[in-house]
C-alpha cells in the first residue's frame, strides 16, 4: 500500500473544502457559526442530525453515530481505503502528494502499475484523437452523429476509434518504450495462435474507455462497425488494470449527479449512457452487457448512498429483460429501492432520446415501477391461465415473490392482482402474504465489507455525557481547555478506552483537534469529529467548563468510593468527606453558572 508523507496529508486537508465535499451528498443549512447541519447521508431520517464542522472539517450524525475527518467521509462515502480517499482528494483539489521511502519490491509494483495505466491513458487520447481527424474513420464518426451524438458529447467521454492496421498501435507503443510484455499486461495486444506474435485486437472498432472511480482508464470496449466483425463487442481481457465484474461504464462522470439525486439510472450500452448524459439525465451508466454482478450494486450503492435508487432501463428485448430479473435477486443485498423503466418494444434509451426527446426518457423515469411489480405483472402476462398447471405454477412464482416483501400497500396491491387474476380462494390468496417454504425463498443477507447501520448508536449515560461534554469544552474553550486537559487524570476520571484515547489526543492537538489522527483508528476520529461538532454548536463559556470540571471530580469519587465498600471499607468516610466538600463546590458551581446565563440571556 502507497504510503504518503504526513505534510502531503495535511495539504490535502487544507485544500479541501468541506461544505464542497459534503454538498454533493447532502443539501446543507446553516445551524450555528461554524457548523451546518442537513440529512444524514448514511441513514434515512426526516429530521437532520447530521452536521459538519467546516473550519476543523470534521463530520458527526448524533442519530446513527457515524463521523470522521474528509478523509473518512470519503472513504465511507466511496468505499475506499484511507489511501485511496486522500488519493481521490489530492486529485480533486489538485494536490501533489510526496511518497515516503518505499522498499524496492513496492516501488516496483507502483512504477510497473503506474506505466500500464499511463500508456491506457495515451492511448485513449491518441484513439480520440483518430477519431476527429482520421478519414479512414469517417463511417464511426457518421454513425455516432447519425444516432444524435454530438461532438462535444462525444469528447467529453473521449469516445475514439482504433486503426485498422493489425500493428499499427504495437508498433506505436514499441517505438514509444514499452515492452510487448506491457502491452499484453495492460490488455492493448493479443498474441498470435500461429505465429506467436502480437496484434491490435480492436483494429477498426469505435473505442470506449473504462474508467475506475478516479476516471483513469483501465481498459477499453470495441463495437464493431461492420457486419462481418465478431463480436459485436469486444472489451479488454481482464488483468492487472481491467475487471469487467467491478466496471459500470462513466461511474466517474455520474458520480455527482448521482450523489446529488441519491439515484443511478442503469443502461446497457455505451451509446445509451452518452445519450442520456448528453440529455441532461447524468446518472447515467452503463453496465456493459447484460449481466448484473453483485460488485457493480457496490459501485451503485455507493454512488447513491443508503436509501438510494437504481433505476434499471434495459432494452425491452429477452436478454435485457432477463437481466432485470436477475436483478431482482440482488435487491435485498444492498440497502437501495429497484425500480424498472419499462421501455417501448424494439428501442433502446437513445433510440428513445433520438425519436422522442429528453422528456420522454423522464417521464418514463418518473413512471418507473418497483421491480416487485414488474417481477409479478411478468409473470402473470407469460403464463397461460387457461390450464390448472400453468396457473399453479404462476401462483408458486408470485407467491416468491409477495412472499420474501414487507408488509406495505405494494405487497396487498399486488397480492390481490394475482388473486384476481388466478381466480384463487381466499385460503390460497391469503398464502400469498406470508413467506414461502426455505426452499423457495431467496437468500437474505447483508453485502460483504458492507458496514451495518442498523438503527441510532446506543444512548449514552449520564457519566458518558459529563466526559463528552468536558472534552467538546475543551475544544470550544482552548486555552482553559489546555489546563483542564493537564489538571485530569485519563484513567481515574474517563470511564471508557475511546473518551480516554480522545483526551490523551486533545492534549497534543487541542487548537487543531483533527490533526494526527491514526488512520488505523476510525472510532477515535470519529468520536474527535462528535466532540468538534459539539464545541461548534455549544461553544459554552468557562463557568460551564468549571461545573464539567467538577462532575467528573464527583464521578470519580462516586467510582472510589464504590470500589472502597468492596476492598477497603476503612477508607471509605475519608472518600465521602472529600466528596461531599467537592458536590458543595459543583452546587456552588452551577449557581453561578446559570448566574451567568440569567444575566447573558
Amino acid at each position: 500500500m502507497a504510503r504518503y508523507t504526513d505534510d502531503s496529508r495535511e495539504r490535502v486537508r487544507d485544500a479541501v473544502d468541506m461544505v464542497d465535499l459534503v454538498s454533493a451528498r447532502t443539501e446543507l443549512r446553516r445551524a450555528g457559526p461554524n457548523s451546518l447541519e442537513g440529512l444524514c447521508p448514511f441513514h434515512e431520517e426526516r429530521t437532520p442530525s447530521f452536521g459538519i464542522d467546516p473550519v476543523k472539517k470534521v463530520y458527526h450524525c448524533f442519530g446513527c453515530g457515524a463521523g470522521g475527518d474528509v478523509f473518512r467521509f470519503v472513504q465511507e462515502t466511496e468505499g475506499v481505503d484511507f489511501v485511496g480517499a486522500l488519493e481521490l482528494l489530492a486529485d480533486r483539489y489538485g494536490v501533489e502528494l510526496e511518497r515516503e521511502e518505499e522498499d524496492p519490491q513496492a516501488a516496483a509494483r507502483r512504477q510497473r502499475r503506474e506505466r500500464l495505466q499511463a500508456v491506457m491513458e495515451r492511448t485513449a487520447a491518441y484513439y480520440a484523437r483518430y477519431l476527429w481527424e482520421a478519414a479512414e474513420a469517417s463511417d464511426a464518426r457518421a454513425y455516432l452523429l447519425g444516432r444524435g451524438l454530438q461532438e462535444q458529447t462525444l469528447r467529453r467521454f473521449r469516445v475514439g476509434y482504433a486503426p485498422k492496421p493489425w500493428d499499427h498501435m504495437v508498433t506505436r507503443w514499441r517505438a514509444g518504450g514499452y515492452s510487448e510484455e506491457e502491452l499484453l499486461a495492460a490488455g492493448l495486444v493479443k498474441r498470435g495462435r500461429q505465429r506467436g506474435g502480437v496484434y491490435d485486437p480492436f483494429r477498426g472498432r469505435l473505442m470506449f474507455p473504462l474508467a475506475d472511480h478516479r476516471g483513469r482508464v483501465v481498459g477499453f470496449a470495441g463495437r464493431a462497425l461492420r457486419d462481418d466483425q465478431r463480436p459485436k463487442y469486444l472489451n479488454s481481457p481482464e488483468g492487472e488494470l481491467f475487471h469487467k465484474g467491478r466496471q459500470l461504464f462513466a461511474a466517474d462522470l455520474a458520480r455527482a449527479a448521482a450523489a446529488k439525486s441519491q439515484s443511478v439510472v442503469l443502461v446497457e450500452g455505451y451509446t445509451d449512457v452518452i445519450a442520456l448524459h448528453q440529455a441532461g439525465i447524468e446518472n447515467a451508466v452503463g453496465m456493459m452487457g447484460t449481466s448484473l454482478t453483485e460488485r457493480q450494486i457496490g459501485e451503485v450503492a455507493r454512488l447513491v448512498g443508503p436509501g438510494g435508487t437504481l433505476h434499471i432501463a434495459l432494452d425491452a428485448d429477452a436478454a435485457g429483460q432477463e437481466a432485470m430479473l436477475r436483478a431482482s435477486r440482488l435487491e435485498r443485498a444492498r440497502d437501495l429501492r429497484f425500480d424498472i423503466v419499462e421501455l417501448p418494444a424494439g428501442t433502446d434509451p437513445a433510440d428513445l432520446v433520438a425519436a422522442e426527446g429528453a422528456e420522454a426518457i423522464r417521464a418514463r423515469l418518473a413512471g418507473a415501477v418497483p421491480i416487485a411489480t414488474f417481477r409479478v405483472k411478468r409473470i402473470l402476462v407469460t403464463a397461460d391461465l387457461d390450464t390448472t398447471d400453468g396457473r399453479n405454477r404462476a401462483f408458486k412464482d408470485v407467491w416468491r415473490v409477495t412472499g420474501t416483501m414487507d408488509e406495505d400497500v405494494e405487497r396487498e396491491d399486488l397480492v390481490q392482482l394475482a388473486a384476481s387474476r388466478l381466480a384463487l380462494p381466499p385460503n390460497l390468496a391469503a398464502r400469498l402474504s406470508t413467506p414461502p417454504p426455505a426452499d423457495e425463498e431467496p437468500p437474505r443477507r447483508a453485502a460483504a465489507g458492507e458496514p451495518a447501520r442498523s438503527g441510532p448508536p446506543p444512548r449514552l449515560d449520564p457519566r458518558e455525557e459529563v466526559e463528552r461534554t468536558f472534552l467538546a469544552l475543551c475544544i470550544a474553550l482552548p486555552e482553559p481547555g489546555r489546563d483542564a486537559l493537564r489538571r485530569v487524570d485519563l484513567d481515574a476520571h474517563f470511564t471508557g478506552a475511546p473518551v480516554r484515547r480522545a483526551a490523551a489526543h486533545l492534549r497534543e492537538h487541542l487548537s487543531s483537534p483533527t490533526d494526527g489522527l491514526p488512520e488505523d483508528d476510525p472510532e477515535l476520529a470519529s468520536l474527535v469529529a462528535e466532540l468538534a461538532l459539539r464545541a461548534a454548536r455549544e461553544p459554552g463559556d468557562r463557568a460551564t467548563l468549571d461545573v464539567q470540571m467538577l462532575q467528573l471530580e464527583v464521578s470519580r469519587l462516586d467510582r472510589a468510593i464504590a470500589a472502597a465498600m468492596r476492598e477497603a471499607p476503612s477508607s471509605v468516610g475519608e472518600l465521602a468527606a472529600e466528596r461531599a466538600g467537592r458536590k458543595a463546590e459543583l452546587d456552588s458551581a452551577v449557581d453561578r453558572a446559570m448566574e451567568r446565563g440569567a444575566r447573558a440571556g
